[in-house]
Formats: C-alpha cells, structure tokens, sequence
C-alpha cells in the first residue's frame, strides 16, 4: 500500500504551506549538521581533558564510577535529541512536534518485538563471544546479573532518549519518504556511525590503547545494526520504545555481562564478533525483504523503494498519526 496521504494541515487547498526558513527547506540536511556539530563542540573539554587526550587538566566528576556521565551524556543530549527537537519545531511546528513525541508512545506492540529487543538480541550479543573466547567462558557473577535490569533503565534514559528520538524517531521516517528503505539506511548509518567518532579520543573508545582499526570496525557494526534497527522499526510501526529497547539492550549485554563472562577478551574483539554477526544479519534482512526493510511505502512503488507522490496531495510521514497501525 502506498504512504498515508492527506491535504497539508496549514492551508484548505492542498498545496505546501511556504517553507521560509532554512530548517523547514532542508530538515535533514540541517538536523544532520547540528546534529554531528553540537555534540562535537560539547565533547571537546572532555576529549581534551585527562579522560582523553589529556591537554588539559580537568577532571569531569563521576557517577556510578564513570565521568562520561558528566563528559559525555550533554552532547549526546544536545546532538540527536536537541537537534530533531529543534528543526521539528522550526520544520512542521506544533503538529510536528506532536507526531515526533507520538512515535515514543508506540508500546502497544506484539510481546515477540519486546522479546527480541530484550531477550533476543542480548542473547546473540552473549553467544557472539563464544568464538573469540579462546575457551575463556565463566557464567555471569550474581552481581552482573542483578545489575542488568538497573543497567537497563539506566542507559534506556541516558543513551536511548539522547539518541532515538533523533535517528530512528526524526531522521529515519524523513529519509525513507524521501530515498526509500534502502536509500534511508546507505545514509542514516554512516551519520550514525560518524557522530561517534571523536569519543575514540576519549576513555569511551579505550585511547590511548585503542588500535587504528576499531573505529572502523565499530563504523561497520554501527552501519549494519542500523539496517536491523530499520527493520524493528519499520515492523513495528514505528514504534520508537522498541527501538530504544533494541538499542540499549545490546549496550547493557555489554555494559554488564561480557566483561564478566569472557575476563580474558578485549573490547576489539569483541567488537569484531558483533560486526561479523551484524553485517550478517544485515545481509539476511535485505535479501529477505527485498531491500524493503518493512517499510510499507517500499510495496507497489516505483524501483528503489522510492514511494511515489502527487501534486494534489502532500505525503506525510508513515505511521505519523497517533496510535499504531
């Protein structure tokens, strides 16, 4: 079936309301740019503080044993969140600004989406290890497993509402009505994985000690998880508390398990097991789909996934009214 259409909600003929500023004339364009630029000019102190390249002597204070709380959790606030927040209100307004906050009011899902996202993937994130191990498996202490529920609600609002709302919540639903599933996934993840790269000059990407290749790894993985996280998205409606779920819970695996049950693997390879596992997922999924991903506007189109519009009608986002599909 074709996207959701309806007559513009600013005039009573249909035609586009005047687009007068430049967030509204290239939403994306401009989330982007704020996006990468905010949390990058936010990250500096701490990238150059003793926590990373050490030219200068400021010490964040710690919360629960890290200073990224402090260092690093305001830009990643001001970049995704701060940014779709802003160019949404800039772009559509107040009822884009109601769409935007719907999405993360989608939880009326079926369970097997909450059971991928909490038992599923955590469950491939564990079993990834097993290869790499080298025979070095122990089962989980009783302290990391009592520490992954609190684990979760912790990073579910620090990492997840800093992040979601931007990608998958304001930049995936644009991108896929404007290049499609596949289009939306070749740039969404390579943003995605970008954004990330300063930390690497902080304690976050493990430097000083870090090899030259993990960014690139970690920009792999980043880039495949992106085309699974469409697809949980694009299945679920739109639904972003599956998307966070999805996101932090393979954080949290690491975060409180994997250090505990293989004591003798680095963080590099542990990210080239997640890669190879992601990539191959990836693959399987755009095979499967056809390069769909689950998105509805990809059915009957034009090739490429394109969704095709008319000039009587403007074509709002998927899945933009309240409620789920």
């Amino acid at each position: 079936m074709p996207p959701h259409t309806k007559t513009d909600e600013h005039t009573n003929t249909g035609k586009h309301a005047p687009r007068t500023n430049l967030a509204a004339r290239h939403p994306i364009a401009t989330f982007a740019v704020l996006a990468l630029g905010l949390s990058w000019l936010a990250w500096i102190p701490y990238i150059l503080s003793p926590h990373g390249l050490g030219v200068w002597d400021v010490h964040f204070p710690e919360l629960l044993g890290t200073a990224q709380f402090t260092g690093i959790l305001p830009g990643a606030l001001l970049g995704p969140l701060g940014s779709a927040f802003l160019v949404t209100a800039l772009a559509d307004g107040r009822p884009g600004l109601r769409r935007w906050v719907g999405r993360l009011w989608r939880w009326r899902v079926p369970w097997r989406w909450y059971a991928l996202a909490l038992v599923g993937v955590p469950l491939l994130v564990v079993l990834t290890g097993l290869p790499f191990s080298g025979g070095q498996v122990q089962a989980p202490t009783a302290l990391a497993l009592v520490a992954l529920v609190p684990g979760l609600v912790v990073q579910l609002f620090t990492t997840g509402l800093s992040e979601e709302p931007g990608w998958r919540d304001f930049a995936l639903p644009r991108l896929q009505e404007r290049f499609g599933p596949l289009g939306a996934v070749a740039v969404l993840g390579p943003l995605w994985a970008l954004w990330h790269m300063p930390l690497y000059l902080s304690d976050w990407g493990g430097w000083p000690d870090a090899h030259w290749s993990e960014p690139l790894v970690f920009a792999l993985f980043t880039i495949t998880f992106n085309v699974v996280m469409t697809w949980v998205f694009n299945r679920t409606g739109e639904s972003l508390p599956v998307a966070l779920l999805l996101h932090v819970g393979v954080n949290n695996t690491i975060s409180t398990l994997w250090a505990d049950m293989y004591p003798g693997m680095t963080a590099g390879t542990m990210m080239h097991g997640l890669a190879i596992v992601s990539t191959v997922a990836a693959v399987v999924l755009l095979v499967a789909t056809r390069g769909r991903l689950g998105y509805p506007g990809a059915r009957g189109d034009r090739p490429g996934g394109t969704p095709s519009t008319t000039t009587s009608a403007h074509v709002v986002l998927v899945g933009s009214d309240d409620g789920t599909r």
